[in-house]
């Protein structure tokens, strides 16, 4: 019976739709997921609570509803099995097939991420409670079609499960952690090792609990699975309510340099981008090289730049598919990054910063920057000689902007 169950009906139908979904949903933002394991992972998360989630809820009801729609009720009571055996069977399609279309979602992801991915892991355990979520929701959309056999439950349940999901993560309390599609921050973290089977007990206690209140014959044998659900949640709401189960990863954020001068740091996990930040910022740095004030190295991730540091941007955010689209964009940002223009005063001050900017590394075509507002100023920084440039720019990198008198002119 369970063979047959799993083979024919709507349960088969219901695993791919999850699988679909979730891939088709994630191929439209791959170039913002496949350079970090981390970012894979997250997005998988989010999908399996606030995609796959809800399909799995309204297929689990629409098989929760078959017997009324069949008239068999009657039929089926009538059989040797008893009502608890019948009803994990029917719902046996209901809990696996969503959790098996999730789980081939996943590893279609992960085998994308992987030929760039430059460091860190998948959080398996993770991956591995949120499939136990989707068959969890499935369960619970069955007992929702038994106890209301509607042909609009489905629809509303599923609108019902995704409005539940998504709305704590609108709060800022610590019982939002307990939501199977809370997403977590950043991708220098790591989740509590206790946090993913924390996740499986809560959800799967709470749908077990639902099943053996509606099919066992001594519904007090649900108090068992439910105890031991709210148990879990106890430590889980007295997490801090922003970083919640989620810790520094040191290992993550270990910053990986190359040999240039001013040095490339990138942080662990996207050292698979550093050749393509170096070569980027070749050119940045052939100007930077040797001058006072320049900094020692170019730092990216959760560090805060120290004495001789500049910040980098995210080369994530500038990648697609490992590769940097937009070079001489990345490497202009960059430069912007070397001064704190936030107190320039006056049209001159700010047309001259950006015009060492502009100077430094030129903007692409169709980025905003107007070259013939800068023009006379970046007319007499090329008129210099090497030295006379070099002389320039080491005054203005250690010169207070704040101090309109103090700024050089070139």
């Amino acid at each position: 019976m369970l063979r047959t169950e799993l083979r024919r009906g709507i349960g088969p139908w219901s695993g791919a739709a999850v699988a679909v979904t979730v891939l088709v949903a994630l191929y439209g933002k791959a170039p913002g997921w496949q350079g970090r394991w981390s970012d894979a992972t997250d997005m998988l998360h989010t999908a399996a609570g606030l995609l796959a989630g809800p399909l799995a809820a309204a297929a689990g009801c629409w098989q929760g509803g078959r017997e009324r729609r069949r008239s068999t009720g009657e039929l089926l009571a009538s059989a040797p099995r008893g009502r608890l055996a019948r009803t994990l069977v029917a719902a046996a399609p209901a809990a696996l097939w969503p959790a098996a279309g999730l789980l081939l979602a996943v590893a279609v992801c992960l085998g994308a991420t992987w030929p760039y991915a430059g460091g860190g892991r998948p959080f398996v355990s993770v991956t591995a409670a949120d499939a136990v979520a989707v068959a969890a929701l499935g369960t619970l959309g069955f007992v929702a079609g038994r106890l209301v056999p509607w042909r609009l439950t489905p629809p509303l349940v599923a609108a019902a499960t995704y409005v539940g999901l998504g709305l704590p993560s609108y709060t800022a309390s610590p019982a939002r952690w307990l939501s199977p599609a809370a997403d977590r921050s950043t991708a220098w973290q790591e989740p509590l090792w206790w946090f993913a089977p924390a996740m499986t007990v809560w959800t799967g206690g709470l749908a077990l609990a639902a099943l053996l209140a509606y099919g066992a014959r001594r519904r007090a044998l649900a108090l068992v699975p439910l105890a031991a659900a709210c148990a879990v949640a106890v430590p889980v709401v007295r997490l801090d309510g922003s970083a919640g189960p989620w810790r520094p990863d040191p290992d993550a954020a270990r910053l990986v340099c190359d040999d240039g001068t001013p040095r490339v740091c990138l942080s662990a996990v996207d050292r698979a981008l550093l050749p393509e930040a170096s070569r980027a910022l070749a050119g940045l740095n052939a100007r930077l090289r040797g001058v006072p004030g320049a900094p020692a190295r170019w730092v990216s991730g959760p560090h805060e730049p120290g004495p001789g540091e500049a910040p980098l941007p995210d080369p994530v955010a500038a990648a697609a598919h490992g590769v940097l689209q937009d070079p001489r964009q990345y490497a202009h940002d960059a430069a912007s990054g070397l001064f704190d223009g936030a107190c320039l005063s006056g049209e001159d001050g700010i047309v001259l910063d950006l015009a060492v900017q502009e100077w430094l590394a030129p903007a692409p075509p169709g980025s905003g920057v107007d070259p013939a507002a800068l023009q006379p100023f970046l007319d007499r920084l090329r008129a210099g000689s090497p030295a006379q440039q070099r002389a320039f720019l080491g005054r203005y990198l250690t010169t207070d902007l704040c101090e309109a008198a103090e700024v050089p002119l070139p």
